[in-house]
């Protein structure tokens, strides 16, 4: 997760174009170049409002640099990103984003509930009930007051989630959320994201989970850098002529 600016810390106000985005990302001929390592090559895509969106591919293909383009930690080589109608990187309107990075980024010596308290706090938020009710979410209510060095890695994962949703950011960026945690904690997390998505919140997850591509409304197959193919599931694996995603993603990398 990041620590949100408050409004009063912004260097601009969100244009009122934002809240009436179709598209809640675009990204838009996409360049970045890590020294001799080409990690987007001229990526193009589209998040509609209000869905979740699955980023698709196996380790190295670009997944993470692209998301941390989204939320300002990069800026392409060349190529533009807007999020929620704004061209990134832009510090107001991240206080209506939330962002979970693979590596959790806590404070250790701080208890899971101060963790979540701080990140509240960052984004504006200072209600106590919404910090429990985050907690809560993430099942860890019994462990609120534990130190974040005392938890296992999938707790972690949890308490990152948490910190990444307390302030109700209208666009959610997982990176690879359920990496370390149990499948009915898995269950649980995507039937909160499909509530969220009930709610207006757009979600982009990147993974290289099949299954979890599954619960998706739209995919981006990426691969190297590149965009392989994009659409909800069925549409992926009837223009592949194949039964599964996975062979499905096979197919358009070959191609």
């Amino acid at each position: 997760m990041i620590a949100v600016p408050t409004r009063t810390e912004s260097t601009s106000a969100p244009p009122d174009t934002a809240s009436q985005a179709k598209d809640a990302v675009t990204a838009r001929d996409v360049y970045k170049r890590f020294g001799t390592v080409h990690a987007l090559r001229g990526l193009s895509l589209s998040v509609p409002a209000g869905a979740t969106y699955g980023l698709l591919g196996p380790n190295g293909a670009g997944k993470t640099t692209l998301i941390r383009a989204m939320v300002g930690l990069i800026r392409p080589d060349a190529g533009a990103v807007q999020v929620l109608g704004v061209p990134m990187p832009d510090r107001a309107i991240l206080s209506q984003v939330g962002y979970m990075p693979q590596a959790p980024a806590l404070y250790e010596d701080l208890s899971v509930r101060q963790n979540v308290a701080f990140f509240a706090a960052m984004a504006g938020v200072y209600a106590a009930a919404a910090v429990d009710a985050a907690v809560a979410l993430v099942d860890l209510s019994e462990r609120a007051h534990s130190p974040v060095r005392t938890l296992s890695g999938g707790m972690r994962q949890r308490t990152s989630l948490a910190c990444a949703t307390v302030h109700r950011p209208r666009l959610l960026i997982l990176d690879e959320p359920t990496v370390g945690i149990d499948p009915q904690l898995r269950v649980q997390f995507w039937e909160h994201f499909r509530r969220l998505n009930a709610q207006g919140v757009t979600i982009v997850v990147s993974s290289h989970v099949m299954d979890e591509a599954e619960r998706c409304d739209r995919l981006g197959f990426i691969q190297a850098g590149r965009l392989l193919a994009e659409g909800d599931a069925a549409e992926l694996r009837a223009r592949a002529g194949t039964d599964t995603l996975e062979e499905a993603f096979l197919h358009f990398a070959e191609v």
